[in-house]
């Protein structure tokens, strides 16, 4: 955790859950790691990590299970993904676009550049697969 940043503690456990996931670290169906677990690992208080576990529950990744823990969605890889889809297109894609606007960047010059970046990436066909499941 970075706490010298802006970001809550919180908001920064829910990226690390959305992380474990995207990276079937965790799987869907099973059992994540206890709050107490998390804390320790993390260094926070368990407080805290209830509350990203809240976020987490509101948008479904999470179900508690009585007496038995916190389990992920079986569709919890789709929750996630729809997230941080929203949460790209709300916030990022338009910084990036005021940004664009400022420096007179044209969407043909950003597509120039993706198709030149694609072209001498390794990684590019994946993740180019990877966008288009999105």
């Amino acid at each position: 955790m970075d706490f010298k940043t802006d970001k809550p503690i919180f908001r920064q456990i829910v990226d690390l859950c959305y992380a474990r996931i995207l990276s079937s670290e965790w799987l869907q169906g099973q059992k994540i790691p206890s709050v107490r677990e998390i804390a320790v690992e993390l260094s926070v208080n368990t407080r805290t990590v209830l509350s990203a576990f809240d976020l987490l529950q509101a948008s479904e990744i999470i179900a508690p299970k009585r007496g038995m823990g916190f389990y992920l969605a079986d569709d919890a890889v789709e929750r996630v993904r729809g997230e941080l889809k929203k949460e790209f297109f709300d916030s990022t894609l338009v910084e990036t676009f005021l940004r664009m606007e400022q420096l007179g960047i044209s969407m043909q010059e950003v597509v120039q550049c993706y198709a030149d970046w694609s072209a001498s990436t390794p990684e590019a066909p994946l993740i180019e697969k990877i966008l288009i499941q999105k």
